[in-house]
């Protein structure tokens, strides 16, 4: 016999076997959309009032209980019964439970299916807002440290051997231009979530008269979807934000890789506070860069939950299917980890010394003054080309006799390449190749200072 009291089971024959119960809930995981949730039914509750749809006091009714609700559940009083499915219907059942048949009016014009499209488009638009201000705190904190240490030289690298000097400020800003990107492509990705799909229905509408621009404006929508079937059944927005989310967490594991190859004893470049630092349970003399390693390694998770999404839509035709249930696993999962490496992030380089003299201690080694020798053969008038191949000769020369390009004698440069002169060692050594940076953008202190008056203002 039947017993089941959900409205939308009424075509059936027979109540839902519990397995199947089990299989198609999803309040378990978009029971975290209650605000967004009543925040849209209260709108189209508002709109369905002006369209004569509803009376004032049933609207005023149903505006009640939902806040009735949201505040019970911010209270941990509300019980999510699984039998109802999803957020929506749960959160009906238990209006229609508190206030009778003004209850049963308000799924009005509306169906589940522009429903969740709307909700995960509030829900999309508050994470990015969130994660923006999340970027913008790690941004801040980075530029913090590059004033700190804005004077201090550094290799800098090009397959991990080391290249030429840098500024370590400078080194730092790199992540805060990487950062700046991923910000700007939330920003983008915002305009195309910020639509509103309320009053597309299950499919193509309805009868009734909508306002759906009335919607969109007490939602704070700019514009409303254009097409029904498409309203419906968008979810590129949601891909976009994970793959927003997935380019964050690249950089982030970038910044992550870094650090922990330079706070180990073969860089001692940085220290990084034992606050934000692990022990080992066999070697009592460890410090691990843990919190970084696990930056590194949720980077994966969230390339997954990318990957997850898009091979779930790609084979969906046109119209709402269930399988966009599974959209939110993602979505949230990809969200909640990134927010909290960039968190994480934040903690681990406000709280991270860098060691000038682990840095300074073998900083001349490596030649990293070997471009700047061949750039004064070049103002010298010799072809770039010849120059690099006498200054690959000096440095072999060099490194045979375990001398410095700033050591070798002037005669020996000389016999080399005859337009060498005793200016050159006023070009050597990594603090005059720094100093004579001229290019902007690039690693010298005139540079630096210009970066971070630009990022002050940028990032105020």
């Amino acid at each position: 016999m039947k017993k089941d009291n959900k409205s939308w089971q009424s075509r059936m024959a027979q109540d839902q076997a519990e397995i199947a119960v089990d299989f198609v809930e999803s309040i378990s995981v978009d029971h975290r959309l209650y605000r967004h949730d009543i925040a849209g039914s209260i709108a189209h509750a508002g709109m369905l009032c002006e369209q004569g749809l509803i009376t004032k006091g049933e609207y005023a009714k149903i505006r009640k209980g939902l806040l009735g609700i949201q505040s019970d559940i911010e209270a941990g009083r509300f019980v999510f019964d699984k039998r109802f499915e999803d957020i929506h219907m749960v959160i009906e059942a238990e209006l229609i439970n508190r206030i009778g048949d003004a209850g049963k009016k308000l799924h009005t014009g509306r169906s589940r299916n522009d429903q969740v499209a709307l909700d995960m488009r509030l829900w999309t638009r508050q994470a990015i807002d969130e994660m923006i201000a999340a970027i913008n705190n790690l941004q801040r904190v980075l530029a913090v440290k590059a004033e700190e240490y804005g004077d201090l030289i550094m290799p800098g690298y090009t397959h991990l051997q080391r290249a030429q000097p840098v500024l370590a400020g400078h080194y730092l800003l790199v992540f805060v231009e990487q950062l700046q990107r991923d910000k700007e492509r939330f920003e983008d990705s915002r305009k195309r979530a910020n639509v509103c799909p309320l009053g597309s229905g299950a499919l193509a509408g309805s009868t009734l008269p909508l306002d759906r621009d009335l919607t969109a404006k007490l939602l704070d929508f700019p514009a409303i979807t254009r097409n029904s079937i498409d309203s419906i059944s968008d979810r590129d927005f949601c891909a976009e934000y994970v793959f927003a989310c997935s380019l964050t967490a690249t950089h982030l594991s970038r910044l992550a890789e870094d650090w922990i190859l330079f706070c180990s004893q073969e860089f001692g470049f940085i220290r990084i506070a034992d606050a934000y630092s692990t022990g080992s349970s066999m070697m009592p003399q460890k410090r691990n860069p843990d919190m970084m390693e696990l930056i590194r390694g949720k980077c994966g998770g969230v390339y997954g939950n990318l990957m997850a999404l898009l091979t779930m839509l790609k084979g969906l035709p046109a119209g709402y299917n269930r399988d966009m249930q599974e959209d939110k696993k993602q979505v949230f999962d990809a969200n909640d980890t990134v927010l909290a490496c960039i968190q994480m992030a934040a903690a681990v380089v406000a709280n991270t010394a860098f060691k000038p003299d682990g840095i300074a201690d073998g900083l001349e080694e490596g030649f990293l003054d070997a471009t700047v020798l061949a750039e004064y053969l070049v103002g010298k008038g010799i072809p770039f080309r010849q120059a690099h191949h006498y200054v690959g000769k000096l440095v072999s020369e060099a490194e045979a006799k375990g001398l410095t390009l700033a050591q070798i004698p002037l005669a020996d440069y000389q016999a080399t390449c005859q337009k060498i002169e005793a200016d050159v060692y006023r070009y050597l050594s990594t603090g005059n190749v720094v100093a004579r940076y001229q290019v902007k953008g690039s690693a010298g202190k005139k540079q630096l200072k210009q970066q971070l008056a630009f990022w002050k203002r940028k990032l105020k």
